[in-house]
């Protein structure tokens, strides 16, 4: 407040809102609440859900900020401070990490093959990407600070450096990333330690909000350790646990691909001998190779299950059946190119062993190139195209269940078969699986709890699903696909070519992919919940894209009757006060 006071008058002169922390803002409704001058109903509405993000995460000491060289400011992906040198591929970003040093992952954007990089670096900075790219996305998801999409940023492979506004740093040298903000920074920035167990006040408030929401809150965890963390800040289970991230650990990956290279002549083969046809060696050999490889993931997922379903013991684990195209799990057609046109320039054998594995992946992986492969053979389509993919995972859960129960725990898998379209994909693949499932539980003369359900992701899904619930005890809405088929975008080109122009100039209200957009997205939401429920009354629908975690949509969700969001872990304590403060709005509009 700005006044002044003359001859014994007082004169308001001007008002600027006063500026406060994150921990100021809920300390004071805390105190607020002790001196009663407030309920805590006004107490959360008081708080913003962005203030409780960033008392989750480790933030910069304002002050060295201020005084350190910024070097350019991307998009604030996924929040928190890091400092590090800076490192331009996965595999030596997760080397130097294992030896000890602290790493930022450099890329003009990640892939999939990253994952190892930024699982051991302390953030990632991308040139290209959006909010919900590869990199913010998986970033969110294991609690790394990113900042994406940073296009004034240009790096140069080969010689292991970046420039940026005139500015040239190289591979090793120190840099800081600030995720809140999207600020990149050149040197070490001081950062200031974050802890949920001290944040005192900040559990009184989330407790208020408990009592409020009727939304429970998932999460989002493909590992056990991320599943204890998202419980410890209050998850009420596992809304989507992503298979195809375990099929890339350790030496899995070579598995998978053994896998695939034989898949199809395994499948075709398996359907001829079952027509009576006698195989010749080739497809018997392929036959026998895919079985192994099937049987080493099979035991190699139920260890993943057991830890997933202990961690969450007596919540619903969500897990998503194989959803990506297989040529994910092979290497970069380009990349296999090249190596092939190596071998051939210096005149290598034939019977050369890394020749021959070469031509043989690259043979795969054009086999498996498809013009658009995110609309192409993924999720259930697979899955009835190669049906032993999904039969070892359906056994892996089963006998991860049973184990679980056997040694006096409480397992609720909840299978999630992906990309559904039309009814008859859900109903025979879960034909498929049910037997599976039969024949795990006949085996270990062992019941178990356990649903099947799928993701609307496709808009024909959402439009069709009194008929998909049918065949489904539950309902998730994907609605990362679901937005970007909708809207007909790609994705990731769209965030790094015109969407984020879109919303400057007012096209678009806002990022589509941020925060869900109601007049299109969220009517086909809208109708698949009154479809499905009028079809299926006691049918459970939640959501488990990036939504799930963003206020607003989450505000969509308590509108149209979920029954949970499910967001990652680090966003969970604010999708609890977000959901309490959808419910508080919402009760308010009924009153009136």
């Amino acid at each position: 407040l700005e006044f002044t006071i003359e001859r014994g008058k007082l004169y308001m002169l001007q008002t600027r809102s006063a500026k406060r922390t994150a921990a100021a803002a809920v300390r004071i409704a805390s105190d607020l609440v002790d001196e009663g001058l407030i309920d805590e109903r006004e107490a959360l509405a008081r708080i913003e859900p962005a203030h409780v993000d960033q008392l989750l995460r480790d933030q910069f000491d304002p002050s060295a900020k201020g005084r350190a060289t910024r070097l350019a400011t991307g998009l604030n992906a996924s929040p928190g401070a890091a400092v590090g040198q800076a490192v331009f591929d996965a595999d030596r970003a997760a080397a130097m990490a294992a030896a000890g040093h602290k790493v930022i992952l450099v890329r003009i954007e990640t892939s999939p093959d990253d994952f190892h990089g930024m699982a051991a670096a302390q953030g990632v900075l991308t040139a290209r990407g959006g909010a919900t790219s590869h990199a913010a996305v998986v970033a969110r998801q294991i609690g790394k600070p990113c900042v994406a999409g940073c296009a004034a940023l240009v790096i140069d492979y080969p010689s292991r450096t970046a420039a940026v506004n005139g500015l040239t740093f190289r591979e090793t040298d120190v840099i800081s990333l600030d995720g809140a903000t999207g600020e990149v920074f050149l040197g070490a920035l001081p950062t200031v330690d974050v802890r949920f167990d001290e944040q005192i006040d900040l559990a009184r408030i989330l407790g208020w909000a408990d009592q409020v929401r009727r939304l429970e809150v998932w999460t989002n965890a493909d590992k056990p350790e991320e599943a204890e963390l998202a419980r410890s800040y209050g998850a009420q289970g596992i809304g989507l646990c992503r298979t195809e991230h375990m099929f890339r650990e350790g030496d899995r990956l070579d598995i998978v691909r053994g896998a695939i290279l034989v898949a199809f002549a395994a499948t075709r083969a398996k359907d001829r001998a079952a027509a009576g046809e006698t195989l010749d060696a080739e497809d018997a050999q392929a036959v026998l190779d895919f079985d192994r490889a099937m049987h080493r993931l099979e035991g190699l997922q139920r260890s993943d299950f057991e830890g997933i379903l202990a961690a969450m013991d007596g919540l619903p684990v969500v897990i998503r059946l194989i959803d990506p195209p297989l040529h994910e799990f092979l290497p970069n057609h380009a990349d296999l190119i090249a190596e092939v046109t190596r071998h051939e320039a210096m005149g290598t054998p034939d019977d050369d062993a890394g020749y021959a594995d070469a031509r043989r992946l690259l043979r795969a992986v054009e086999s498996l190139r498809e013009q658009n492969p995110m609309l192409g053979l993924r999720g259930c389509r697979l899955g009835l195209m190669i049906p032993d993919f999904i039969k070892i995972q359906t056994r892996a859960i089963l006998s991860a269940a049973i184990a679980r129960k056997r040694a006096g725990g409480d397992p609720h898998p909840e299978i999630m078969i992906p990309l559904v379209g039309h009814v008859n994909e859900l109903a025979r693949t879960r034909q498929i699986l049910e037997a599976e499932a039969k024949r795990v539980q006949d085996e270990a003369g062992l019941m178990v709890d356990y649903q099947f359900g799928t993701m609307i992701e496709v808009p024909r899904g959402a439009l069709t699903a009194d008929e998909i619930a049918h065949h489904a005890e539950f309902f998730s809405f994907g609605t990362n696909d679901l937005t970007q088929m909708a809207f007909g975008y790609s994705r990731d080109d769209a965030e790094g070519g015109f969407l984020l122009a879109y919303v400057e100039r007012g096209i678009l209200p806002a990022n589509p992919f941020q925060t869900l957009d109601i007049t299109g997205v969220g009517q086909l939401m809208r109708t698949a919940v009154e479809k499905g429920r009028a079809a299926r009354p006691d049918i459970t629908i939640g959501i488990c894209g990036e939504h799930g975690g963003d206020p607003a949509s989450i505000a969509f969700c308590e509108e149209i009757g979920l029954d949970y969001v499910s967001c990652s872990p680090y966003r969970v304590p604010v999708a609890r006060l977000a959901a309490a403060q959808a419910a508080l709005v919402g009760a308010a509009e009924r009153d009136r």
